[in-house]
């Protein structure tokens, strides 16, 4: 039997890893056109919303947009149809396509936007360039039979919980005796129904960053074998984790300039990069920014990036950079068309182990607008 997640679920799996409050202010994120209330067979992941976009998700029975760049900037003062925007809004509508942008906390959020570009380019001991939010840490502590402790210490792990420093899969546990009473219409992993049963279990604690709960929880549930877990989660005053736009971090080994450049354009699959080059000597440091990386040129420059990597810098922002001796490679805003495949493989999997049948797909529409001759 066919199950189809609502459109508000499949956001919900959304906001779980990137929530909106990640968002920097004012950016036009959430839904833009639609509604989220109704069943949706099939997702589609954009980078924009164009009207050959439009076209595509037309013709492949689309209920749901998820973009990167918003198709609604600013407020409408009139959606006049004769327009390329008023056809993509009116198409939109006439064909029930929800939209739904998500931008800035797609870029922000840990295992987003940045950090897939950061793992195109293979840097190693990667941290935030620019920090915009603190993540808020938070403690489960969780009560479990012996036999399944280290199968869900595993699990909480491989979640990212315990990630403290340089270390992962922190924990602490420690014994007890755990008691419950099994009701009618339960089916018990231990016990018996109306009988109270005391069995020994552990308390396992561990902490992790609040963006990820979603995901902690749902990979506890998945390895603990109680059908009603115990679980307490307690938030932190401690320092959160950093979030913000950018990474910077290091390649493997030094490459000269021709080398990088090279490097950028193979794992972006690009013919040709802007490069301001502002000194000579090898590359190790790397900044990385999707979309426009003007604002950013100064935080590379005092984390002590070798190169900035973005997809748009102006022509006296690049002066700057090379008064400061930053070298620069714009390779155009449409390298965050990554985000088509990464974000597709996280939806599918999550509504894949929900047992939801919504089809995800990625838009095969290039719409990267420059060409060079």
């Amino acid at each position: 039997m066919s199950k189809s997640a609502s459109g508000q679920f499949v956001i919900s799996l959304l906001e779980s890893f990137a929530p909106k409050k990640m968002a920097v202010e004012g950016d036009p994120i959430g839904l833009q056109i639609g509604s989220l209330n109704r069943p949706v067979k099939k997702v589609m992941i954009a980078l924009d919303v164009l009207e050959t976009v439009v076209d595509e998700a037309i013709e492949n029975e689309v209920d749901l947009i998820i973009a990167h760049h918003p198709l609604l900037y600013r407020p409408l003062k009139k959606i006049d149809t004769s327009t390329s925007r008023g056809r993509v809004i009116e198409k939109l509508i006439k064909n029930d396509i929800t939209v739904y942008a998500a931008h800035t906390n797609l870029d922000v959020t840990a295992s987003g936007v940045n950090e897939w570009l950061s793992q195109r380019l293979e840097l190693s001991q990667t941290e935030v360039l620019a920090p915009t939010f603190e993540d808020q840490l938070v403690k489960l502590s969780v009560f479990v039979p012996t036999s399944h402790e280290e199968a869900l210490r595993q699990a909480l792990g491989d979640a990212g919980a315990g990630h403290i420093g340089n270390y992962s899969h922190c924990s602490f546990s420690s014994s007890g005796w755990g008691t419950f009473k099994p009701l009618e219409g339960t089916n018990p992993y231990i016990g018996e129904r109306g009988k109270l049963e005391r069995t020994e279990e552990v308390k396992l604690e561990s902490v992790f960053p609040a963006s990820i709960q979603h995901s902690v929880l749902s990979a506890m549930k998945k390895a603990h074998p109680y059908e009603e877990v115990a679980f307490d989660l307690y938030p932190l005053l401690n320092k959160g984790t950093e979030l913000g736009i950018g990474k910077i971090g290091n390649l493997n080994k030094e490459m000269n300039i021709e080398e990088f450049v090279q490097h950028v354009k193979n794992v972006f699959r690009i013919s040709c990069v802007r490069v301001i080059k502002g000194h000579n000597h090898p590359i190790k440091k790397v900044a990385v920014v999707g979309g426009d990386g003007n604002k950013y040129i100064y935080p590379a420059v005092r984390k002590g990036a070798d190169v900035l990597v973005t997809g748009d810098i102006y022509y006296h922002n690049a002066h700057d950079a090379q008064a400061e001796g930053l070298t620069i490679i714009d390779a155009g805003h449409h390298i965050e068309e990554i985000m088509k495949s990464e974000l597709k493989n996280v939806l599918e999997k999550e509504l894949s182990d929900r047992k939801y049948d919504t089809v995800v797909i990625e838009s095969t529409i290039k719409t990267e607008p420059f060409i060079f001759m």
